[in-house]
């Protein structure tokens, strides 16, 4: 997907039910964070507010390195 960059915190290493969070943005967009929610068995987007993160937190991840659920989620959170 154009321009949509994934991150990691890299300076607080965060994970939710053993799972690591994610942090995305698309070209200026706002920033979301993806949690896997157990007991729905998928994940869930939520808005970050820009005084919650600094880009010195962020490490790009790499698409492929993302669990395949999470792919799906962001192509169809994206493409909405």
């Amino acid at each position: 997907m154009n321009g949509l960059r994934v991150y990691r915190n890299s300076e607080a290493p965060e994970t939710r039910g053993g799972r690591p969070v994610f942090y995305s943005r698309r070209e200026e967009g706002p920033h979301y964070r993806w949690i896997f929610d157990e007991a729905r068995g998928d994940w869930r987007v939520g808005r970050v507010a820009q005084t919650d993160i600094s880009r010195r937190m962020f490490s790009l991840t790499p698409w492929k390195d993302l669990p395949v659920g999470l792919q799906k989620s962001m192509i169809e959170h994206y493409l909405d």
